[in-house]
């Protein structure tokens, strides 16, 4: 059985909160635009999810958004 990591998720930054975020949990392997079933699907078991706001209990956006093009 493989074993990873685990690694932090950063979800809905688009402030200056990512900067604060960054200076508490470090930079993030993961940046989710959005709330999604892209962003929940990347998550493995023993990751850190920050969320800019809400948490894993709102909304999940009906639509998935490829987050790779955002750095």
């Amino acid at each position: 059985m493989e074993r990873f990591a685990p690694v932090v998720h950063f979800v809905g930054f688009r402030d200056d909160r990512f900067h604060a975020a960054v200076k508490v949990f470090g930079r993030p392997a993961f940046v989710h635009r959005f709330w999604d079933v892209r962003a929940q699907a990347d998550i493995a078991p023993g990751d850190t999810v920050v969320f800019a706001t809400g948490d894993e209990t709102q909304p999940v956006s009906r639509f998935s958004f490829d987050d790779s093009s955002m750095f």
